[in-house]
């Protein structure tokens, strides 16, 4: 597991198998899913500062965030457990 602070109140998390995992303050919002090969989000709103966070991380990994799938919250928290 590798730790990377990315910017104000976000944190990415590599994990062992792959999966990237952006954090907004303590919340896991955002991953790219070794498993599966693709991005996705969460699909429950936190606030509009999150929201920015999710947006600005998938716009420098190259995606339209209009164009990431959405996820339930608890499976993103799911991820690497």
């Amino acid at each position: 597991m590798k730790i990377i602070e990315t910017g104000s109140n976000t944190t990415v998390i590599e994990l062992a198998d792959g999966s990237i995992v952006l954090f907004s303050y303590k919340t896991p919002v955002a991953a790219w899913r070794g498993d599966s090969m693709r991005y996705v989000k969460t699909e429950e709103f936190f606030s509009v500062t999150t929201s920015r966070h999710v947006n600005q991380w998938l716009r420098g990994e190259g995606k339209d965030p209009a164009d990431v799938p959405t996820i339930k919250q608890s499976d993103l928290e799911m991820l690497g457990v």
